[in-house]
């Protein structure tokens, strides 16, 4: 199997986050050409795409949904789907190499490595409006894609969504966490990924992490917990959580270890490519697994 190109992560990271630049939903024609462009590279690789329209404040947004030949990307499947997910909006004042450039250039490489032969129930889903002011409301686009899902009845083994999988750090003491005695349990060097669920997706957390060790050698920490623990579901997992759905967040941990979270300084120049690139890695070989594993269901 393919592995990871860390030159090409850095290259989308750049065009997003460099020549790009800020992605706020207050300028809807500049994240319509990135819907736009993300829905050409996936064509260019034999995916079937659609754009999920989206209405907020007067203006139109888009979910961008890929799947294999065969079904469409919102096609009822009567097989469970697995989602993987990421938003390529940010807030108005950073470029956002990390949030979230970074989740969707490892989307975009999970893309290109599996297109030989992607599986049935892969549903690859880059979305928009997941920041502030439509952040955690039935506005955003994650929300409004995990409603159509409920709403025809669609089983899904599970969904994963991608959050800031580029910074890491050697130093110690550089990994915080949302409660005091959690130091105790976890690695205060922020270099490894976490992979964050709430309680009812202890299982799917759990099968996950068993699948992604196999494919990477970068250490992954799992935590599952009440969403009142800060963090636990700040990002689309949370549209389906909603849903009842099981989902899991991975992600290098945000404000608990990027110091240029929404901030103008989170640029391409910060993140670690090389183990952004074992990330995807891990997510080649979870994804290939689960798929593998609902079909034998």
């Amino acid at each position: 199997m393919k592995s990871c190109n860390p030159d090409s992560l850095k290259k989308w990271v750049k065009l997003l986050a460099g020549k790009i630049g800020p992605r706020p939903y207050s300028d809807p024609k500049k994240l319509e050409e990135v819907a736009g462009m993300l829905r050409e590279y996936l064509l260019s690789l034999g995916y079937r795409v659609e754009l999920q329209e989206i209405f907020y404040s007067g203006n139109k947004y888009f979910n961008v949904i890929a799947s294999g030949p065969g079904q469409g990307p919102m096609d009822k499947s009567l097989n469970p789907l697995l989602v993987v997910g990421a938003h390529y909006d940010t807030v108005y004042c950073t470029p956002g190499a990390d949030d979230n450039a970074s989740a969707v250039a490892g989307l975009l490489e999970l893309a290109r490595i599996l297109s030989h032969d992607p599986p049935s129930q892969l549903r690859m889903a880059f979305f928009c409006l997941e920041e502030p002011p439509a952040y955690r409301t039935r506005k955003m686009g994650s929300y409004q894609y995990a409603r159509a899902l409920r709403n025809m009845t669609q089983p899904l083994t599970g969904m994963i969504c991608l959050e800031m999988i580029g910074y890491f750090s050697e130093r110690p003491g550089s990994q915080r966490f949302p409660l005091p005695f959690m130091d105790r349990l976890y690695p205060s060097t922020g270099n490894f990924i976490a992979l964050v669920g709430n309680t009812k997706s202890r299982s799917f957390t759990e099968r996950f992490k068993r699948a992604f060790s196999s494919g990477t050698d970068l250490p992954a920490e799992t935590l599952n917990a009440p969403c009142v623990v800060i963090g636990i579901d700040f990002s689309d997992h949370w549209s389906f959580y909603k849903m009842g759905y099981q989902a899991l967040m991975v992600t290098d941990t945000a404000f608990y270890r990027n110091p240029n979270y929404h901030r103008p300084t989170d640029i391409p120049s910060t993140l670690n490519y090389d183990k952004a690139a074992k990330v995807v890695d891990g997510l080649v070989s979870a994804v290939s697994i689960l798929a593998s594993e609902a079909l034998n269901l």
